[in-house]
């Protein structure tokens, strides 16, 4: 059988092996056709069926999760861990609490997060959970209950070398808090390594709360200077106004960049001004409103809930909300605009249509699975200060940080020109790097 039909055969049994997981599909598809070339140049890969084994997760966990709300009433919602491949290090992967959370979701994320934690060039797996409850509108009393009893079920299967999660979607350090505090009780030892994404004043890190948005801007002028251009003087526009949007943002400003739009789930937000990130910052992490409460303060800005925010005009398009939330026809505007470079800072937030015509246009692209990197590198960085009893300072995290993102973005081009012949083959490169990682481990290991 040749490669091409070797991997149309994966796909063709992971596809009838898991019913109505689009997602999941798609993601798997995105890395099985890019991968050809290291197929055929590695046929021993095939011989031990590395591809199969990758595509199937190594453990998949899914669990009632009962809580009491505020009236009295009994909640039950579902909860899920996939603890999808181990071959360079324990599970690594976020919680995402969000009613949109089904199985598909968490197997699409943990099978992207395979590659892109190899690309950090850390020893960490891939996994990922999370459940379809919604913090949003909850109290606190709510969401500590509902996070005690999601840990009550989980806790059997994680430790610092076994699986350590992080926070995604809906669960940030309050969540990470409530869960730790969970754990702590019922296994009566102080494990910091178990969780990361943890306040600094008990184990976290300096720098991971901006990390995922830092590192997606570091990857963008990593690309940029493959061509002599920076951020300087370029407008920006940001999909999402959550953690990782907030920090892209910022880290834009602090390079000479003017972000003039970002979004929600209500519309999006245009200041041609510059977004005003104190604002912003006190809308949505301080007042938890929707964004179009900025207008209140800032008349001169506008929102639309009409439309999409990669209508706005820009030279750099930084998607950091959620998976698919960038189609063909925003890739189309923001190609007719002029657009240079686009990063994904979410996961796979750009659909398989919108990425070929950013790649047919010669349009710097790069995919979430190295661009959004920079958060579980900074979980692994808070992983190794936990494991030494050591708390780096904020300048130290984000250097090592910087460097990292650096490391992957040239990984993926060197990766790019091997197996393809054009180093600016972000796809290519990303997901012929990462497997090649995961691989290579995979055969050490034995058939396991």
């Amino acid at each position: 059988m040749d490669v091409s039909a070797q991997i149309e055969a994966v796909y063709d049994t992971l596809r009838r092996r898991n019913p109505g997981e689009a997602e999941f599909h798609q993601a798997a598809h995105e890395v099985l056709h890019a991968i050809g070339p290291v197929l055929k140049a590695h046929p021993e890969y095939a011989d031990a069926r590395i591809v199969e084994r990758l595509c199937e997760p190594e453990r998949q966990l899914m669990f009632r999760v009962p809580w009491v709300d505020d009236q009295g009433t009994v909640q039950v919602n579902r909860g899920f861990r996939v603890e999808f491949n181990s071959a360079l290090g324990p599970y690594k992967g976020g919680l995402r609490f969000h009613p949109s959370v089904n199985l598909g979701i968490v197997k699409f994320l943990g099978f992207e997060q395979i590659f892109k934690n190899a690309l950090t060039g850390l020893s960490i797996g891939g996994g990922k959970g999370g459940s379809d409850f919604d913090p949003k509108g909850r109290s606190e009393a709510e969401v500590m209950r509902f996070c005690q009893s999601f840990m009550t079920e989980l806790y059997r299967h994680l430790g610092e070398h076994t699986d350590v999660p992080a926070g995604d979607i809906g669960v940030g350090g309050r969540e990470i808090g409530y869960l730790f505090g969970q754990y702590k009780r019922i296994t009566n030892r102080f494990e910091a390594g178990v969780l990361t994404g943890k306040p600094v004043g008990w184990g976290g890190s300096h720098a991971r709360t901006e990390a995922t948005g830092y590192g997606t801007v570091f990857f963008a002028q990593e690309m940029l200077a493959t061509r002599g251009q920076d951020f300087d003087g370029r407008r920006v526009v940001v999909s999402g106004s959550g953690n990782v949007a907030v920090y892209a943002i910022e880290k834009v400003h602090a390079l000479g960049g003017l972000v003039v739009a970002c979004s929600d789930s209500s519309g999006y937000l245009v200041d041609e001004n510059g977004l005003d990130l104190a604002l912003l910052k006190e809308i949505k992490e301080v007042r938890r409103e929707r964004l179009s409460a900025y207008t209140e303060a800032k008349p001169s800005a506008r929102f639309s809930d009409r439309g999409s925010v990669f209508d706005v005009p820009c030279e750099i398009a930084l998607p950091c909300a959620t998976q698919n939330e960038l189609h063909q026809q925003d890739a189309g505007a923001l190609v007719k605009n002029g657009v240079l470079a686009v990063a994904e800072g979410a996961n796979m937030p750009c659909t398989p249509e919108a990425v070929e015509v950013f790649r047919g246009a010669r349009v710097l692209f790069g995919p979430g699975k190295a661009a959004n990197a920079g958060g579980v590198a900074t979980s692994a960085l808070e992983m190794q200060q936990n494991a030494s009893r050591d708390r780096w300072t904020f300048e130290r995290t984000e250097d090592r940080l910087a460097g990292i993102m650096g490391q992957v973005h040239a990984q993926c081009r060197a990766s790019a020109e091997i197996y393809g012949g054009d180093a600016d083959d972000y796809v290519l490169g990303a997901n012929t790097a990462g497997f090649r990682h995961v691989a290579d481990a995979m055969m050490a290991q034995g058939v396991i």
